[in-house]
């Protein structure tokens, strides 16, 4: 569409950065990971949800010779994001059991000979025959997404995960030892020179799980980067069960959210269905989602979401591990989760685009004692102990008249003064008050009230779902979108849209200058969303 503004530089990851994806700078920690694995190192990336883990290993899949592997836990997850790879120009797929036989066969051969940059597989896929499709390919890099999983100490255990380990050694005792002259240069990282690195990557993840990684992955002498997890996008408000109505408190923050995308995590599958349904009664486009419904209706109510067909989504923790959706304004929990890293797991799901987001907690010590109750079927004494202290930590921090976002950090060793607009004890703003947060912001600003309070991000001035520029680039979005059977996100993310409206970009050129737009997106979509911005 505009062939004149792809230009062909250097292959280096900043020129990846730049003219494959759209921005100017890294985020924290991306080029330190990159550095590592394109030096052949092995790396481990502790980093929170948002912070744009993927582009360390997809910026790399674009420089190294062979195919980077991708160990990811969610089938679901591995087609949106091979569908976002394609829509910037990656050769990327994903083998996994819902394949026909016939594809399956093709991508294999594919995968083989070398035609993929990056590949997903499921931990559960390595089984003898794959392991030998393994050892015949060119992998260059093997990566480890939600690498907590491997750990038992983890939040999100998964036994799976154990079949990594070794992988690696059984791919290099399959390739020809490397020539004792040739010494491999830095960045090949490269099949058959005897260099194998692997990335472990991560949101959540205490030192006592990231060591457990570590040693169950065989990682060697690693490179590692920690980045902060403070958020200051997510509200976080706790509300203890019994000082108000929690089913009305919680239809309020939805309805505050009118037209916006939200989960709500229920405890049990009746406590799902239930409140789904509760939700549809009061004209909510709402859909459960728990491991009791059949693949065929979960598959559907999580594309309807990810689609922006449904508006809220009321879930067991069996949905949203590792979810790309990069709009979901809101995360509810109407019961406390198991423990804090699994609370800041699935609160991080909310605002990945980096924009406003609620995440409310509701809880109470009976939630607790039914979580003791799921306990009895861990065998082994102390780590049924440690999930035990584990959910009763939470409870704590989320009883303690203290900053919110102090206390989470805290947990995964991060000291931090208190976020000062973050949450419900900074701000002084409650459940009833985030009904109606603006207003109440105001009266408080008028009344000379604390500053944090006082003040209103910039982020939320003049921006408005209702918007009606808003809502016509949303409209035109989603039907592209639709066209190339895909979410809504893939083409732009809201921040993107927002970026469009307030820098009214008018010609190709300008619009290379939104961060998120680079050459790829800019050929697909640049005439179409200038056209809608001329309208105006």
């Amino acid at each position: 569409m505009f062939p004149a503004m792809i230009e062909s530089r250097a292959p280096d990851p900043g020129s990846v950065l730049r003219d494959v994806f759209g921005y100017d700078e890294f985020r924290p920690g991306q080029a330190h990971i990159i550095d590592a694995v394109l030096a052949g190192r092995d790396c481990i990336g502790v980093m929170p949800t948002g912070a744009g883990k993927s582009l360390t290993f997809q910026i790399p899949a674009r420089l190294m010779p062979g195919t980077v592997v991708v160990l990811s836990p969610l089938i679901s997850l591995m087609k949106d994001q091979v569908d976002a790879l394609r829509d910037l120009g990656f050769r990327a797929t994903a083998i996994n059991s819902t394949l026909d036989p016939e594809e399956r066969w093709r991508r294999l051969a594919g995968f083989e000979s070398g035609a993929y940059e990056l590949v997903y597989l499921a931990p559960e896929a390595l089984m003898p025959r794959m392991r030998e499709r393994l050892r015949r390919a060119p992998v260059s890099l093997i990566v480890v997404d939600e690498a907590h999983c491997i750990s038992q100490w983890g939040h999100d255990f998964r036994p799976s995960y154990r079949a990594l380990h070794g992988l690696r050694d059984e791919i290099l005792a399959a390739r020809p030892a490397p020539a004792a002259t040739a010494a491999p240069a830095a960045g090949t990282g490269a099949a058959g020179t005897g260099s194998l690195p692997i990335l472990a990557l991560t949101a959540t993840a205490t030192r006592r799980v990231a060591v457990d990684i570590l040693r169950q992955l065989g990682m060697r002498r690693p490179e590692g980067y920690k980045g902060s997890f403070f958020r200051p996008n997510l509200r976080v408000v706790c509300r203890k069960k019994g000082e108000g109505n929690t089913r009305a408190e919680i239809l309020g923050l939805i309805r505050r959210h009118r037209g916006e995308s939200g989960i709500v995590y229920c405890l049990s599958r009746k406590s799902v269905e239930q409140m789904a349904e509760f939700l549809r009664r009061e004209g909510v486009d709402a859909v459960p989602y728990h491991a009791g419904l059949d693949d065929e209706a979960r598959a559907e109510h999580q594309d309807a979401f990810a689609r922006d067909e449904v508006d809220v989504v009321v879930a067991t923790i069996a949905f949203g591990m590792g979810i790309d959706k990069s709009n979901v304004r809101f995360v509810i929990h109407r019961d406390m989760p198991s423990d804090v890293e699994s609370w800041y797991q699935e609160i991080g799901r909310a605002g990945r685009d980096g924009l406003p987001s609620d995440c409310v907690l509701f809880y109470s010590w009976a939630d607790v004692k039914v979580r003791e109750r799921f306990l009895d079927e861990i065998e082994d004494p102390v780590v049924r102990e440690a999930k035990r202290r584990a959910a009763v930590d939470l409870f704590r921090l989320a009883d303690r008249d203290a900053c919110r976002h102090r206390g989470l950090l805290a947990y995964f060793g991060e000291e931090f003064e208190a976020c000062g607009e973050s949450c419900d004890v900074c701000t002084g703003l409650g459940v009833t008050d985030l009904v109606d947060v603006l207003p109440v912001l105001k009266r408080k600003a008028r009344a000379g009230g604390r500053a944090a309070a006082g003040r209103a991000r910039p982020a939320e001035e003049g921006r408005s779902p209702s918007d009606p520029t808003f809502q016509r680039l949303r409209t035109l979005r989603k039907q592209l979108a639709d066209a190339r059977g895909v979410p809504a996100y893939i083409v732009f993310s809201d921040q993107v849209l927002w970026d469009l409206i307030d820098l009214r970009p008018g010609t190709p050129e300008e619009m290379l200058r939104v961060p998120g737009i680079g050459p790829a997106k800019l050929q697909q979509y640049g005439e179409v969303f200038l056209a809608a911005l001329r309208e105006e």
